[in-house]
C-alpha cells in the first residue's frame, strides 16, 4: 500500500469547507483515542483538541475523492419503476 493518490483522487492539506475540516478532525481524534501517537506536542490531553491543533499546524492531509454523486433529476429518472 502506498501513499500515492489513486486515479481521480488527490491529497489536500487546505480545507474547502468548515464541514470537511470538522469531519477530518473528528476522524483524527478517533485515531488518537484508539492509540495513535499525536503528531505535535500540546498542553492538552484531549483527542479533539490535539486533532484541531494538528490541522492548524498543517500536519494533517486528506484524500479528496471528488464531488459527491448527483441525485437524478425528474428529466433523468434513472431506473424505471413499474407499478403492478
Amino acid at each position: 500500500m502506498t501513499n500515492e493518490p489513486t486515479h481521480g483522487n488527490h491529497i489536500e492539506t487546505k480545507f474547502d469547507s468548515n464541514y470537511r475540516k470538522v469531519m477530518v478532525a473528528a476522524r483524527r481524534a478517533r485515531q488518537i483515542q484508539s492509540g495513535a501517537s499525536p503528531l505535535i506536542r500540546s498542553q492538552s490531553n484531549k483527542a479533539c483538541r490535539l486533532a484541531q491543533e494538528e490541522i492548524q499546524a498543517g500536519k494533517i492531509a486528506y484524500v479528496h475523492t471528488g464531488p459527491p454523486p448527483e441525485k437524478p433529476t425528474n428529466e433523468d429518472p434513472g431506473i424505471p419503476i413499474l407499478a403492478l
